[in-house]
């Protein structure tokens, strides 16, 4: 029998995919302060948290700003995030990832979102999928980004399960990292050639099952 009690998920990439809708969002505020972020540019984003995804904007546009401008900035950018996401639909679910959480669940095994998101309530009630989770830890309740296990651990503490009998899904190299500084078993979503240090790499949570999941 496998000792797996819980199984912990990022939400980007993982759940679902808003990814474009942060980009938009950027570019936006790069084309308001006059030079262009292209999608080559998004790459160095990924698994960042706001302010320093701006700081990195900024250093692409030659922009400097003020800390006070800089938090004006980074709520602008985020106000129109929110505006798009406020339009999600269940049609946006990534393949697979309501009928694996399901099948954890139905396995008796606890699920909790662990994203450093901090609008993933409201995503998640967009998707209706709020109740397929016993705990969210997201970036309302965590202070140290990605690679610190501090979303993961706050999870397992949450659940009241040991790291150690965690899985965590995460499609980003500090993620993954993360789930590994917290002594958990980690399932990367995406290219092996990037997230090559998880116990397990899949596409999708279409590519996942209790017997997968069992054999880690």
């Amino acid at each position: 029998m496998s000792n797996i009690k819980a199984c912990i998920f990022d939400l980007d990439g993982v759940i679902v995919d808003t990814a474009v809708y942060h980009y938009k969002a950027w570019k936006r505020l790069a084309n308001e302060l006059g030079f262009d972020f292209t999608e080559h540019d998004n790459e160095q984003l990924k698994g960042v948290s706001r302010m320093r995804s701006l700081e990195i904007i900024l250093e692409l546009g030659g922009v400097t700003k003020t800390e006070a401008e800089q938090q004006e900035l980074a709520a602008r950018k985020n106000d129109w995030y929110v505006e798009m996401i406020s339009h999600m639909t269940p049609g946006e679910i990534l393949p697979g990832a309501k009928e694996f959480l399901e099948t954890c669940r139905a396995a008796g095994i606890k699920t909790a979102l662990g994203s450093a998101s901090k609008n993933s309530s409201t995503i998640l009630n967009k998707i209706n999928m709020a109740y397929l989770f016993d705990a969210i830890i997201d970036g309302n309740h965590v202070s140290k980004a990605k690679p610190d296990p501090e979303v993961f651990l706050k999870g397992a503490e949450a659940l009241n399960v040991a790291p150690a009998d965690c899985v965590v899904f995460e499609d980003a190299i500090a993620g993954v990292e993360a789930a590994i500084n917290g002594g958990m078993k980690v399932v990367g979503i995406g290219s092996p050639d990037v997230l090559g240090k998880a116990n397990l790499v899949v596409s999708g949570l279409d590519k996942m099952s209790l017997e997968k999941l069992n054999s880690l």
